[in-house]
């Protein structure tokens, strides 16, 4: 049980039933300044039922507190309308460090999810277009809550929707059919694809019958012409080779790569099933679904031409999804320029009857911004992602040559240094946040960072070394004032776990391995951790239990923890 848990429920005795347990829970807070105290809980809400001044009542709660003689606490005062409590610091050292040594790396693990499936919608690159600094806000935001709702007890399935269709093949096609070379496109797929697809709308600005031609191609896509199919099929190819060595450098996988084409076959179900609930209504010549009850505008089905749409296929997936995995909940891990289609989305299932759309749940995020501006592909105007990993891992490997040239693993470090510089850039900024791309941010090695971190994980593991510590039979006994900041920051890792679940916000997570590595680091200058002493096997466990917890929070945000650096 936390010492939150053990605050509030003796709270909860003495209140008795003013306010609720959860209430109670929901109020306690950690003081901006340690002399403060460990926990604190504000009387202000108190004031109004109990007809008393916040100042009394802290005062009357802090004295039955103090005289019950609880040994988790040192003490217990009031402070200006707040009940502040201080840890036992030896009791409260011992019991977190032999918890974290014990259960190592499922130190934090929660049962909230209680074995439920969630399917998360994540990446989803364009085929033929390249992986862009613009996809990595989703592929790193879903991989990393993916992760965490596994340590929370769900059972995440990761579902890749390829942007595998489209009038855009179209023109891809037509680009291809007339500047195209098969040769090219087999030595450098995306770049040579890229290429064809921008040759196109420049050209279609002074060919405008250009747009027919690919529109025309389209439609033999779609009725399965076989030279068309043909080449989609070879772009889809070629370019999922490509995406998978950027998701293998970044360490990600994925349980479903079923795109937009897949549901090709399952979008008319959905359609009749419109029609046999009376919910298709027509508006100029095209088939909607009126949203008024919802205050939405109405969602487009079937253009006037009788082709569907991205919101006819989204609802097809969307059933298919619940159909195949049974899940609990279904994340869409999408940009915020989406969420008026996902408001349409759940209020469409909604109304078709689905009870299950109300675990349809839109998590968006910022833009990535190239000099203030979206990045985009049609204008030529992107930055790769691969070329961008590519550059942080040299520089991760240029560091390692100048400052350690005799390390073991030098290319594996350098990849796992690289590529979370660049993941951690992005998740330790709040999801909603557009973010400005800067290589030059991106790889530095001190400050907010995630090579910072993995730092000062690989120093403590080679404090471990030296020492040959091990965490058998130790006795653990830390009361000291150095101590505390880190053991009061290990102690909040499950509680930084549930925020980074519920809100669905991995930055939590960057934000509280970079508190613990800079407690540690200011307890490293500080303290003689090899001194041979009494202290020293105590000291060590803590070093140990640092390295657990980083290591975890690292690995929650999709990053490898290097042993050296």
């Amino acid at each position: 049980m936390s010492f939150e848990k053990t605050f509030a429920e003796i709270l909860d005795l003495l209140l008795d039933g003013v306010i609720s347990l959860e209430e109670i829970e929901r109020s306690i807070e950690k003081p901006r300044f340690m002399n403060h105290g460990d926990l604190a809980f504000p009387c202000f809400q108190l004031a109004r039922t109990l007809r008393k001044p916040p100042v009394m009542i802290a005062e009357e709660l802090s004295h039955q507190l103090q005289n019950r003689g609880d040994d988790s606490f040192e003490r217990i005062v009031a402070a200006g309308g707040y009940v502040n409590a201080f840890l036992n610091k030896s009791k409260t050292s011992k019991k977190v460090l032999t918890e974290i040594l014990e259960k190592q790396n499922s130190y934090g693990n929660l049962n909230l999810g209680k074995g439920s499936t969630v399917t998360i919608d994540l990446s989803s690159p364009n085929i033929a277009k390249p992986f862009s600094m613009g996809h990595l806000r989703s592929t790193v935001i879903g991989n990393s809550l993916s992760l965490i709702l596994e340590k929370c007890g769900y059972k995440p399935v990761k579902i890749n929707h390829l942007g595998d269709w489209g009038t855009q093949f179209g023109k891809l096609i037509t680009a291809y059919k007339l500047w195209g070379s098969e040769e090219k496109v087999k030595e450098t797929p995306i770049k040579e694809l890229l290429a064809l697809y921008v040759k196109f709308h420049e050209a279609a600005e002074r060919q405008p019958e250009l747009e027919q031609d690919g529109r025309d191609w389209f439609r033999r896509l779609e009725n399965g012409d076989k030279e068309a199919l043909q080449l989609w099929e070879w772009f889809r190819e070629e370019s999922l080779k490509e995406f998978k060595k950027i998701y293998d450098l970044m360490g990600i996988g994925f349980d479903s790569y079923a795109g937009e084409a897949f549901y090709n076959d399952k979008m008319e179900k959905i359609v009749e099933l419109l029609e046999k609930k009376g919910l298709l209504e027509e508006s100029d010549g095209a088939q909607v679904v009126r949203l008024d009850e919802a205050g939405l505008p109405p969602c487009l089905i079937k253009k006037s031409d009788g082709a569907t749409l991205y919101s006819t296929r989204d609802l097809a997936a969307a059933k298919y999804r619940y159909d195949e995995y049974a899940s609990a909940k279904s994340l869409y891990v999408v940009g915020n320029e989406q969420s008026l289609h996902f408001k349409q989305l759940k209020a469409v299932l909604a109304k078709i009857g689905f009870d299950w759309a109300n675990g349809l749940i839109h998590i968006p995020f910022g833009m990535m911004l190239k000099d203030g501006k979206k990045m985009s592909t049609r204008k030529g105007k992107v930055v790769l992602l691969e070329e961008v990993l590519k550059d942080s891992i040299l520089l991760a490997q240029k560091n390692i040559e100048e400052k350690n040239p005799y390390l073991h693993l030098k290319a594996e470090t350098a990849e796992a240094v690289g590529t979370g510089a660049i993941i951690f850039h992005d998740l330790k900024n709040f999801r909603m946040n557009d973010i400005e791309f800067s290589l030059e941010d991106m790889l530095k090695v001190e400050g907010e960072t995630g090579p910072y971190v993995q730092y000062t994980n690989a120093r403590a593991q080679s404090i471990l070394r030296k020492a040959s510590f091990n965490k058998q039979n130790v006795q653990i006994h830390l009361n000291g004032e150095a101590d505390w900041p880190v053991i009061t920051e290990l102690l909040g890792f499950p509680e930084a776990v549930k925020r980074a679940v519920e809100n669905s916000d991995p930055s939590q997570i960057a934000k509280y391995v970079l508190d613990l590595a800079q407690a540690f680091n200011k307890y490293y200058g500080e303290v003689r951790i090899l001194e041979e002493n009494e202290g020293k096997q105590s000291r060590l466990a803590l070093v140990q239990s640092v390295s657990i917890v980083l290591e975890e929070g690292l690995r929650l945000l999709g990053i490898k923890s290097p042993k050296e650096m």
